[in-house]
Parts: C-alpha cells; structure tokens; sequence
C-alpha cells in the first residue's frame, strides 16, 4: 500500500505521479510521453532521487518507470494542456481521456464574415454528428459528440477567435470546417491550445524543460552550479538552498486526477482485500458521498458514461487511492457488493 500522497519519497511520486505538461508545437503526444519516460527514468535509475535507493535495499539499481501516457491525444502543432501520468498512473488514463476538454482555436474564414456570425456559430452548441478525418488513428465511423459551449472571444478581419468546451474525442478541425459551410464562406482551423482537460486546466501548466530541471535539482545535480551562478557556495552552509524549482511542484500525486470523482473511503483491511481483487463490502467502507455530493459530482458532463453505475475512486482513511470503481449499492450497506471493480491501482 502507497503511503499519504503529501509524505511519500520523490521516487514514489515519479512511479505514481502526474505532470500537468504545456506540450509545445511540433511533436506528437505519443512522442512527448516517450521523453517524460525517458526523462523519469534516467532520474529514477540513478539512484539520486530521494527515496529511490531505499528501493533497492540488495544494492541493485533502482527500477524505472514501464511507461508514461498522456490524458487525450493533440496533434504535433497544436499546444496547451496535455496531462501525463507517470508509471501505476498510467492505469488511470481511461478518466482522463472521457473528461470535457476546452480549446481556444483561430476560425480562418475564406471570406469576410456574414452579418449573422454569432447566430450561426450558436447553432453548433450541442449534440453533432462527426466522422473522424481521413488521418486519424481510429475507425472512421460516424459519431456524436457534443460541444457543451461555442463562444466568439474576438473577431478580427477574416479571424475569429473561438474557445470551445466540448465532449472528449471532438475534433475542433472538422468543427472549423463545418462552420465554415454553414457561415457560406469555406473555413479552415488555424492555431489551436488546448486550455483544460478535466480535472487539469492551464493555470500550473509545466513545460517539458521544467520537468528536467526539477529532476535534475532533485537529485542534486545543478545545485552547486546554481549555487555559484547565484553568487554562493553550498560548501561550510549550514542551510539548505531552496532549487528554483521544486520536483513537488511539477510532479503531483496521481490522486490529483481524480479530484473530480466521487470519492469512498475505505477501511485499510477492505484495500488489502481489494489488492487481491476482491470488491468492496458494505462493512468495508467508511464513508461515501452524499446523495447530494453524488448528484454533483455525476451531473457533470464528461465525467460519466450514460446509463452506467456512477464512476468512484476508492481511498484508504490517510487519501491514498485504492481503485477505480462502479458505485453499485448504497456506502451505508451493511452487507452486500458496494463498488464493483475497473482498476486495481494498488498490489499485495
């Protein structure tokens, strides 16, 4: 069992972590996770990280990370919020990737644009039919996703600058497109920033740099070159220089990308049991949500499937999650199934 999100090592953040990453243009999301692994794994395999020798108490090197993913695909020039979750986390990504995301995208019309533009962009709130582009890796069937708001920010000769909230799996191009021609002027998707995803938004994004360097400072490997840039030595101090930026601070518990989910505590006898795959038993739990909390949270768009028992995330009493899983009796049970299992996130 994982220890308290706010006491465990930095190695253990980096094996259950998660990176709110600004992705910059050019490369692929598949490619930024493959540098965050690489990144994450040189850091944990030195042996310098805080926590990752304890690992290893037989003197081996400590183990890396098997993989990092990201929390919904963007395209190689589009930027902005692309959260990556770091080794175990990376069994939550199935969250991450069904929650609202909220775009800020350029509308390059081929012409001036109509008098009734702010009509004709209204009518695109709601349920629409989309078939994925040609270019795309999933199967090209038509679909429904729905945009939750259009809004105009700013029209500028034949730019407007949209921000749309819509479902996961929306494709803001074929949007652009079909504006166009609705408007009667042929239109085409330039710029695009992604500004949230469900639970994460653009407000403590980290660039890839940053992650390095956090890595770097936390094992103590730029600390005297910064200390003399700075115009000090660490030799004979009795303090400690703060790094100017703190691994905490970029790698945050993986129970951050689950704030958004109802949450059950449980007993620490009921998560052994549940390492083992067992569900969890009404005597098992400690505390659910609230009709109330329950309503709020599920009445959310994007955090829940129709027609499906509420998604909860399951803690033991010190907020360390368990598992994923489907509330399907009522927490003050005192006998019976509670919550019927999707993923095990931790191991005996």
């Amino acid at each position: 069992m994982r220890g308290p999100p706010g006491e465990r090592s930095d190695a253990a953040l980096c094996r259950f972590g998660v990176v709110n990453l600004d992705k910059p243009p050019g490369p692929s999301a598949h490619e930024v996770a493959g540098w965050v692994r690489d990144a994450v794994n040189d850091a944990l395999t030195s042996g310098d990280l805080g926590g990752a020798a304890s690992e290893s108490p037989d003197g081996s090197s400590p183990a890396g990370i098997d993989g990092a993913a990201h929390g919904g695909t963007l395209d190689p020039k589009v930027t902005g919020c692309l959260p990556m979750l770091l080794g175990d986390a990376t069994r939550l990504a199935q969250v991450l990737h069904r929650g609202v995301k909220e775009y800020v995208a350029v509308l390059e019309l081929h012409a001036r644009p109509p008098a009734d533009l702010e009509a004709v962009v209204a009518e695109f709130e709601g349920k629409l039919y989309q078939t994925p582009p040609r270019k795309s890796a999933v199967v090209r069937e038509r679909r429904i996703r729905e945009v939750y708001d259009l809004d105009i920010l700013e029209v500028a000769d034949r730019q407007v600058l949209l921000r749309i909230r819509c479902e996961g799996g929306t494709y803001v191009r074929k949007l652009c497109h079909d504006l166009g021609l609705a408007l009667g002027t042929g239109a085409h998707m330039g710029d695009l920033r992604r500004t949230a995803t469900t639970p994460f938004d653009d407000r403590d994004l980290h660039s890839l740099e940053e992650l390095v360097d956090a890595l770097a400072f936390a094992r103590g490997e730029e600390e005297e070159e910064w200390a003399t840039a700075m115009g000090e030595s660490t030799a004979g101090e009795d303090h400690e220089l703060e790094p100017p930026i703190d691994l905490r601070d970029v790698v945050q518990p993986a129970e951050r990308a689950l704030e958004h989910l109802p949450a059950v505590t449980i007993a620490p006898s009921a998560a052994e049991s549940v390492a083992t795959g067992a569900p969890v038993y009404g005597p098992g739990v400690i505390e659910g949500p609230t009709p109330e909390e329950l309503a709020d949270r599920t009445d959310s768009p994007g955090v829940q499937e129709e027609d499906a028992p509420p998604l909860v995330a399951c803690y033991t009493p010190d907020d360390a999650v368990v598992c994923l899983g489907r509330l399907v009796g009522d927490p003050a049970a005192d006998a019976g199934v509670v919550v019927d299992l999707e993923r095990v996130l931790v191991s005996e």
